[in-house]
């Protein structure tokens, strides 16, 4: 398998679409398919089967919203999945995050942030800082039982594995949960992957959806304050 990131581009603007994929070229980064709104995207992501689709929420007929559920519906080999906006707290990136995309961008990016966000996402990490997270989440979350039910799996988590989740949720990196619960990073790493596992979560930015619309966070409470990062 290549090194090379394999990358669909969808977007309703074609200088949008030949901007971003003449900095991914120049890195290196391959380009499979271009798409210009959802539906087009997701025939190009089952055709060609990329690493990471960077989809516009905005979009005529099919959004990038609705694109992005069933793209990443009941598939577990699916794409990454990184919306692209023009707002940085947007309604329809924190439903996008619920859905599973990986995180967000600026459609102004510049070139080296576009080329390290690819290569993040395709490595498997959320794009997002989670206290960015965290502050779109508070924005948006709305606390409700069908939410709560969505993810009625919390109770296969150990204490532990509960308290690292509500540590994730303020934003906390692994050397700083490493440093708060006296265990090695090491450790915190494998308590993370096994939150994410148990859950089915593709990532740290979707735990932090779950711990405030399951409750175990809530927006504005005493457990809710955590260190800003940045």
């Amino acid at each position: 398998m290549s090194n090379a990131p394999r990358v669909v581009v969808v977007d309703d603007q074609a200088l949008v679409r030949t901007g971003f994929r003449m900095i991914l070229d120049a890195d290196g980064i391959d380009v499979v398919a271009e798409a210009t709104d959802g539906a087009e995207a997701v025939d190009a992501v089952r055709r060609t089967r990329p690493d990471v689709v960077l989809m516009d929420i905005r979009m005529p007929d099919m959004d990038g919203l609705e694109a992005t559920r069933r793209i990443l519906g009941g598939s577990a080999d699916a794409p990454r999945v990184v919306m692209l906006t023009t707002f940085d707290l947007d309604h329809y990136v924190y439903a996008a995050l619920a859905a599973g995309a990986s995180g967000f961008l600026l459609k102004d990016v510049t070139p080296e942030h576009l080329v390290a966000a690819v290569r993040t996402v395709r490595a498997g990490d959320a794009l997002l800082a989670p206290a960015i997270t965290r502050r779109l989440v508070e924005r948006f979350a709305h606390r409700a039982p069908e939410s709560a039910s969505h993810h009625r799996d919390l109770a296969a988590l150990t204490p532990r594995e509960l308290e690292v989740l509500r540590l994730l949720a303020q934003g906390l990196s692994n050397a700083e949960l490493a440093a708060g619960l006296h265990l090695s990073e090491a450790t915190v790493k494998t308590h993370v992957s096994r939150v994410l596992a148990k859950l089915s979560l593709r990532d740290r930015a979707q735990a932090v959806v779950v711990a405030y619309e399951t409750g175990l966070v809530t927006p504005g409470g005493p457990e809710a304050v955590g260190r800003e990062r940045r």
